[in-house]
């Protein structure tokens, strides 16, 4: 059995692509949607001529069982074409992943975690230490590649391949099950 009704009004499914195109012609202003993550999704998104397109899984918190963004991002770019600008996000732990994203095809790259880090850490110093640590290591990629500048990435630097580590990381939600899965 499933519930019709969301229990919180803030999770109602009420939001329509009709309802998009009118808060859209109200704002007068460039539009975003955040949380794309299909390629039938964003080719629906720019029909209705949304400037932006944040792809995410939202973390994998809420569908822990969805793709990751790295993952739908190169899809969604070639639907999208040149139609949108496209930002992604879920995953970005180091520079590399900033640049595999840019690679694939996103114009911006945003972070989260990382930042919740750097704050915690200490505070608007440990955010400002953790851009500039993102930074390095970004400039450090460029170099091992053989590149100076984010522009000259491209898709033929990125490869996908098979896991090389197994084990949970101590980070991971599910560090005391086997492989991550219930057995």
């Amino acid at each position: 059995p499933t519930r019709r009704v969301p229990r919180d009004p803030k999770y109602a499914a009420s939001l329509t692509w009709e309802l998009i195109d009118k808060i859209h012609k109200l704002a007068g202003l460039p539009f975003m949607i955040k949380g794309i993550a299909t390629a039938d999704d964003a080719k629906i998104a720019v029909e209705h001529d949304v400037d932006v397109i944040w792809v995410s899984n939202h973390g994998g918190r809420q569908l822990d069982y969805g793709l990751g963004s790295m993952d739908m991002l190169p899809e969604i770019v070639e639907a999208v074409g040149s139609k949108a600008d496209i930002i992604v996000d879920g995953g970005v732990q180091r520079g590399s992943d900033v640049l595999k994203a840019i690679a694939l095809g996103a114009k911006a790259v945003a972070i989260g975690k990382l930042q919740a880090w750097g704050l915690a850490a200490d505070g608007t110093s440990g955010v400002v230490r953790m851009l500039e640590i993102l930074e390095d290591e970004m400039i450090c990629a460029m170099a091992l590649l053989g590149i100076t500048s984010v522009d000259q990435m491209t898709r033929e630097y990125v490869r996908k391949t098979d896991a090389l580590v197994t084990q949970p990381h101590e980070m991971s939600s599910w560090v005391n099950m086997p492989v991550g899965r219930i057995p």
